[in-house]
């Protein structure tokens, strides 16, 4: 049995659960894509290679065991030998050499710590759209931009009070977002 959230979702797939397939793809896509792409410049190169990555686990031939390390790091690993391999087979020469593509990934820390950072990212901008538009203006001229709520008074000839309490309250609701999002994700 598996004990991470992605571990279960590759067991689901393994028995051939094509909704699994699915929300493993929607998970990692994007992630991936920017990876493949970085290591190929080539948009045609890293769509074909993420779809290698996505029917190898399909089909079972790229095995996950979760005692060798975590799945991230198994499925960034996929995903470059899956570039390196189509590469290859179409005699293209890569943007990056191949022992750079290597080096990329060969931390196993750094490619985790980048797709935990991006997942993290994504949850956030999801967060922060689901804010009343005056609430998300707040917190992007507070948090993106860099003002003070004494500015954001200024500028925009909003009580101080008033700036606070919409801070406050699209805090509070970011918060609540979140945390219904990481608990429903278990």
């Amino acid at each position: 049995m598996r004990n991470s959230p992605d571990g279960v979702l590759y067991e689901s797939i393994q028995a051939k659960n094509k909704e699994a397939l699915e929300t493993l793809y929607d998970r990692y896509e994007k992630i991936l894509f920017s990876f493949l792409y970085k290591m190929t410049q080539d948009y045609d190169l890293a769509e074909e290679a993420l779809q290698e990555v996505f029917l190898k686990i399909w089909r079972g031939t790229g095995e996950y065991d979760e005692s060798k390390g975590k799945f991230t790091s198994w499925l960034f690993t996929m995903a470059r030998n899956s570039a390196i391999d189509i590469i290859r087979k179409k005699k293209v020469k890569p943007s990056v050499p191949i022992d750079d593509i290597n080096y990329m990934v060969s931390d196993d820390q750094s490619v985790e710590e980048k797709a935990e950072w991006h997942e993290e990212k994504v949850r956030v901008q999801e967060a922060v759209s689901k804010l009343s538009d005056e609430q998300r203006g707040m917190i992007q001229l507070m948090y993106f931009k860099g003002y003070t709520q004494q500015k954001i008074s200024e500028d925009y000839n909003i009580p101080l009070g008033t700036v606070k309490s919409r801070i406050r309250l699209a805090l509070k609701n970011l918060k609540k977002s979140l945390v219904f999002e990481h608990e429903r994700r278990g």
